[in-house]
Formats: C-alpha cells, sequence, structure tokens
C-alpha cells in the first residue's frame, strides 16, 4: 500500500491508495511544520489516529508533502518521526511547493505554481521534477502576502488602528475575542499563532460582499501577485496556478487581480491530494511502462 500526503501548517490530508492506484482510506491530522512541530507532537499525532494505525506496518511508501520543508535540515525533521511511525515504508518527504507544482500543471508543461493557505508561496515549475524560487516565502512574521496569517494580521490591525468601518468592527466583536491581551498571548506566547491569525480570514469570507472587505482582500492578493507572480520572467507566458483555501474561497478576486497583471490565471483548488495521487499514479505507471 501507498500512502500520499499533503500537509499545511494548520492541518494534513493522508490518501491510503493500493498498487493499482485503486482509493483504501482517507485521513486527516493536524499539520507538520518542521519549523513548529517537534518529532514528539508528530508521533503523537500519527498514533493518535486509530484509523491510520491499522495501516501504519503494511505501508510500503510514503509521498509526505509538507509546509515548511524548505532545506535538508527541515526534511530531516520530518523524516524521522514518520520513519519511526511507518517502520516498513520508504519515505520521500518533499517540500509543499512540489505538490503545488505536481497537482496543478501537466507533466511536460512549464507553469507557476501557488499557495495561498495559512502561509503563502510560489514556484517556477519546469513541467518535469524541477522546481525553482525567485523570491523566497519569509513566513508568517516577515512574509506570507495574502494568506490566511497575513489577512488575519493585517484585520486585526485595522480593527485597532480604527480603519474599519464600525459596523463590521462590531460584526467582527460578536464573532472573536477582540480583547487585546486574548490576542497577544495567542499572537505572542501560544504554539502556531500564525494558525491563531489566519481563523480570521473566515470572517473576510463570510463578508466578502462587503466594498471594504473586497478592496481589503483585493490590496493584499495584488501584494502577492506583485512579489511572488511578477517576480519571474516568463509570467506572462504560461499558466499560473493556486492551491490553497484563501486562493480557493476569494478565487473570483484572485481571478480579477491576476488579470490587472496580465497574469493567466489556471486552475484554482483547495486541495491538492486528488491531484497528487493521479501525478503519482503516471509516474508509476511510466516507470512500469
Amino acid at each position: 500500500m501507498i500512502i500520499i500526503a499533503d500537509s499545511g501548517s494548520t492541518k494534513a490530508d493522508w490518501l491510503l491508495i493500493s498498487e493499482n492506484n485503486d482509493t483504501i482510506a482517507e485521513f486527516n491530522t493536524k499539520g507538520f511544520n518542521p519549523y513548529f512541530h517537534n518529532r514528539d507532537f508528530i508521533l503523537s499525532e500519527l498514533n493518535n489516529n486509530f484509523e491510520l494505525n491499522k495501516y501504519a506496518e503494511d505501508i510500503k511508501e510514503v509521498n509526505f508533502y509538507g509546509a515548511g520543508v524548505s532545506s535538508g535540515e527541515m526534511v530531516e525533521r520530518l523524516t524521522v518521526p514518520l520513519s519511526q511511525y511507518f517502520t516498513n515504508a520508504s519515505l520521500n518527504v518533499g517540500h509543499d511547493l512540489n505538490a503545488a507544482a505536481f497537482a496543478t500543471a501537466k507533466i511536460g508543461t512549464p507553469s507557476i505554481a501557488c499557495i495561498l493557505g495559512t502561509g503563502s508561496n510560489s514556484c517556477w515549475y519546469d513541467g518535469k521534477v524541477g522546481v525553482t524560487q525567485v523570491v523566497p516565502a519569509l513566513s508568517y512574521v516577515l512574509g506570507d502576502e495574502g494568506s490566511g496569517s497575513y489577512f488575519g494580521k493585517n484585520l486585526i490591525r485595522e480593527y485597532f488602528y480604527k480603519k474599519m468601518p464600525e459596523h463590521l468592527a462590531k460584526k467582527l466583536e460578536e464573532k472573536y475575542n477582540m480583547d487585546k491581551n486574548e490576542i497577544f498571548k495567542n499572537v505572542y506566547m501560544m504554539p502556531n499563532p500564525n494558525v491563531y491569525l489566519a481563523s480570521f480570514s473566515r470572517f473576510l469570507s463570510d463578508n466578502k460582499d462587503e466594498l471594504y472587505i473586497r478592496k481589503f482582500i483585493e490590496r493584499g492578493l495584488l501584494i502577492f501577485i506583485d512579489l511572488h507572480v511578477c517576480s519571474y520572467e516568463r509570467y506572462t507566458e504560461v499558466k499560473t496556478n493556486f492551491i490553497g483555501s484563501i486562493a480557493f474561497f476569494f478565487e473570483d478576486i484572485l481571478r480579477d487581480v491576476a488579470q490587472r497583471r496580465n497574469v493567466d490565471l489556471g486552475i484554482v483548488i483547495k486541495k491538492p491530494i486528488y491531484n497528487l495521487v493521479k501525478y503519482h499514479a503516471k509516474l508509476r505507471d511510466d516507470k512500469l511502462g
């Protein structure tokens, strides 16, 4: 059996398939980001998944794509607990940018692949196996433009700086605890502040018909396009594809801002996991053929 996983910082999707590419089971766990999660956390989360435990020893191949897997050190931080859990499997641990590229482009066709979820990122995909970056991702403190954490951070700032229309400020207070001390505790003292900040993006989705909210989203997405798409020399010559919840739920606004920058927006999907299964199936078929 083969398992394929796509992990953001918030949650991970797992799909168990047979060698004939038939789906056996689907699982969800918390996301594993090596910058935020250590070996004990990862093993605990895996061991507490009763359904996954039933198959773990029979899995022969693991293809894991994750946020933060951007260097050899970060790969190792995930490989160690995964190898201790999947004791009989070969491991392939890769960056979530690879997942974005493999899930959205046709093999042999160059493209730009982007992630807009809890965090954000982009890469150039050569249509084969090569993924390169021009502008690095700087995570939620320094970057993550256009992401859920970026929008959450800026929404909170707009609220406290009183830049938000009063009726929306009241709606925000009804949905979230907007006490400054509570927000500081979650941002500066609690684990996974990026996930906490991204939780505020639901407010944007619920109120995106408000002109203020639409303009707010447009600004963030334009910043992402300008920095992370237009930085590629040939960006007007290829499709630019997106994965992630922010891209998916605000696709109409994303298409509008992309058009303003002559970006040829291709497919937009919330989760790459099902397309990754097709990608790996084709790789196996090509290898056998």
